[in-house]
């Protein structure tokens, strides 16, 4: 009999939940009081079996407590008593805040965010880099409203919009809000609390020029789209110097006026030669050269990676709730997980796609593997069986 390596004395769900910092937990509960009315189901109770939803990609309340009745004789490993019921879990995503979720994932962030930071492989073209976009999540009409006019035919979905911002180092969400997907994307910007001298970078449904002379007031630079219908005056326009790039088809001085707000800003038209198009950026930093504020512009991409790392592995098709705070709190514990995930990838020292890595997670969470060692040097063993001399092989006879 062959002894494994990598065997652990925990299963990987064990190992996974050490980086939760019960004091964390603790002090959330403590400051909303989210304990009060339940004798059992805490909220670390309630954490971790939505953790465990979400990271086994169960599509009802049902099928999340059979799964845990399943392995109840294993459920000391979460460190819970007690198997949750359907009912119960149901009654906690419907009054337990969905705050104290936002809470514990912005204390994981603060407590992992130097790390991830530092162990970022990506090269930025300035520092204090914030990226701001929102995604929406389609819903019934009855729990958000939805956007647009009612088609004709067939009934409108609602939609939930999750506005977020992210450093660009860090790669997590910093800031996340929610509103229904009927309201205007602008109002986001006013939540944002920017530090002097950081730039931010948005698409052009977030353009908001009374928003953008409070910017320029506290020394806080943005960079984003000109709208095909803004109204704009040419002040000055700028001489290329020889080093910019054959795609800087023009860097100008512009003034805008609206609501009786006169904003001066800078234009730059770009050539893309990918997409055939030309794109017009507005900033209103005059120092850096016209390159530097279309590669600000082009890693705006990275949230909508972000996005899509999102939703590929922990999907929201499928919500454990029929109201707002269910569904929050489902999108809350998707986030965690996304953040402990992305800690796991950039402590391992070999790559691994992500999708490839929450994969093999998923499919062993209660299997008992040295986790870190297991992902370090996934092929070891089938190595080492299968060139073994066949003389030191033990025999029938």
């Amino acid at each position: 009999m062959n002894k494994s390596n990598n065997f652990s004395g925990q299963p990987i769900i064990k190992q996974l939940l050490k980086l939760l910092s019960p004091s964390i937990i603790s002090r959330t509960a403590k400051k909303y009081n989210s304990d009060r009315y339940y004798k059992r189901f805490k909220t670390y109770d309630h954490l971790v079996t939505m953790l465990y939803g979400t990271l086994s990609g169960v599509s009802s309340l049902r099928e999340l407590s059979t799964i845990l009745l399943a392995c109840e004789g294993r459920i000391g490993h979460l460190n819970l008593k007690h198997f949750p019921k359907r009912s119960t879990l149901s009654n906690a995503n419907k009054k337990r805040s969905s705050e104290v979720f936002a809470n514990i994932y912005y204390s994981l962030f603060n407590q992992y965010r130097g790390f991830l930071s530092d162990s970022s492989s990506l090269s930025i073209p300035v520092k204090h880099l914030k990226i701001v976009d929102s995604s929406t999540i389609s819903l019934f009409s009855d729990i958000l409203k939805g956007v647009g006019r009612n088609p004709i035919n067939g009934k409108k979905k609602g939609g939930i919009k999750m506005h977020t911002m992210i450093n660009a180092l860090e790669d997590v969400p910093c800031l996340v809000r929610f509103t229904s997907a009927a309201k205007h994307d602008h109002i986001f910007l006013k939540d944002l609390n920017l530090e002097k001298g950081s730039f931010v970078v948005f698409d052009k449904a977030y353009n908001d020029y009374t928003q953008f002379a409070r910017w320029i007031d506290k020394d806080i630079y943005f960079v984003t789209r000109q709208k095909d219908n803004a109204r704009y005056v040419n002040i000055q326009e700028f001489d290329l110097s020889d080093t910019t790039s054959d795609a800087v088809l023009k860097d100008e001085h512009i003034s805008v006026s609206k609501n009786k707000n006169k904003v001066e800003l800078r234009r730059v038209a770009y050539w893309d030669a990918n997409t055939n198009k030309v794109f017009e950026f507005i900033t209103n930093n005059f120092l850096i050269s016209p390159d530097k504020i279309a590669a600000i512009y082009k890693h705006r991409w990275q949230i909508e990676t972000m996005f899509k790392r999102l939703k590929q592995n922990f999907p929201l098709k499928y919500f454990l709730g029929d109201n707002q705070n269910a569904i929050e709190i489902q999108i809350w514990c998707g986030l965690i997980i996304q953040l402990l995930m992305l800690v796991i990838q950039r402590k391992t020292k070999r790559r691994w796609a992500y999708s490839n890595m929450v994969s093999v997670i998923r499919f062993h969470l209660m299997t008992y593997i040295d986790l870190f060692k297991f992902l370090e040097n996934p092929d070891k063993k089938w190595i080492e069986l299968t060139t073994k001399p066949p003389d030191k092989q033990l025999t029938l006879f």
